[in-house]
């Protein structure tokens, strides 16, 4: 795993997902983007071919409607792409905590890139806080991640992080949204998108309200099994033998996290509540379910399938709330 450690960096505690480059606080940019893997940028060229003829050498041909994107340190090919797409370059995604971090009190945490440069993403507390019942805490952070496979937008977003257990989550609120998101066919403004993510106090703290709610709403164990069944069954996909076997898996695994098992499960705030339950789904999505490696274990929990699944818990058990 030495070539994910080299295109990651931190600052504070390592991260949840046991990755980077270890850096002190109040780096500036520059430093983040070497000590991260981002000093480089996406370079394009025409996409050309060889069009052969039977016994001869043939002849170059172009392709002008795509193009090849590739790395400017190493020529290493990322993507073929419309002529029209717009590339987000890796030190965008830093510049846009600039002002965030000079001054409004953001810090940068962790960045990096994915997938050989296909992915690429930057995470930044803001300084919000929320503690429940328990000296149970959660941090507010913003995320910003790009891709140039086709894979994900330019995608800025505010996510969740509880102390005690590293666990992740989408901050769904109401009044704002949950997250911005800029299709690679029109330019990234990073000022505008900042503008309509709309970061505020006041989008933290209905969300820790909300989380409150979930913490102080205790249910049964029967309650628990329901919520967790509904969670992990795919209802995009047919469910054959097989898949309800893995879902059945999935969901007796998130429940002895829950009854538990589960860093932080013992706190009063998540000790047969909603909240616990909640955060039993989170721990399985970051730190047990089966991923390839480390790197798509965190993709998956930010942008795929684990997302996905975080999210529907987090609707599941509000649902009990309201």
């Amino acid at each position: 795993m030495t070539h994910l450690v080299e295109q990651m960096a931190y600052v504070g505690q390592t991260p949840w997902h046991g990755l980077g480059n270890a850096l002190p606080p109040g780096q500036t940019i520059e430093t983040w983007a070497r000590q991260a893997g981002m000093d480089w940028r996406i370079e394009a060229s025409p996409v050309r071919y060889l069009a052969t003829e039977a016994g001869g050498l043939g002849e170059i041909q172009a392709f002008p409607e795509r193009q090849v994107l590739f790395r400017s340190d190493t020529k290493a090919p990322l993507s073929v792409v419309g002529g029209r797409y717009q590339v987000v370059q890796p030190r965008e995604i830093l510049e846009f905590y600039r002002d965030l971090t000079e001054r409004s009190g953001f810090e940068l945490e962790t960045a990096g890139v994915l997938k050989g440069g296909r992915k690429l993403w930057a995470l930044a507390r803001t300084g919000q806080t929320g503690t429940l019942s328990g000296n149970d805490r959660t941090d507010g952070y913003v995320l910003l991640a790009t891709a140039c496979d086709g894979t994900l937008a330019t995608t800025a977003q505010f996510t969740s992080i509880r102390v005690v257990c590293n666990n992740t989550l989408a901050v769904a609120v109401g009044g704002a949204q949950q997250a911005v998101k800029v299709r690679h066919s029109t330019t990234f403004d990073a000022q505008q998108v900042k503008r309509r993510l709309g970061i505020s106090v006041s989008a933290w703290d209905d969300f820790v309200y909300r989380l409150k709610a979930l913490s102080e709403r205790r249910i049964t164990r029967k309650t628990a099994e329901r919520v967790l069944r509904t969670v992990f069954t795919d209802v995009n996909h047919p469910s054959g033998d097989l898949r309800v076997k893995a879902n059945e898996q999935a969901m007796k695994k998130a429940m002895v996290l829950y009854e538990g098992a589960g860093r932080g499960a013992d706190l009063p705030s998540a000790r047969s509540t909603a909240y616990g339950l909640l955060n039993a789904v989170t721990e399985f999505v970051d730190h047990e379910r089966r991923a390839r490696s480390t790197d798509n274990r965190l993709d998956s929990a930010w942008f795929g399938k684990g997302a996905q699944l975080k999210q529907r818990a987090l609707d599941q058990t509000l649902a009990l709330v309201s």
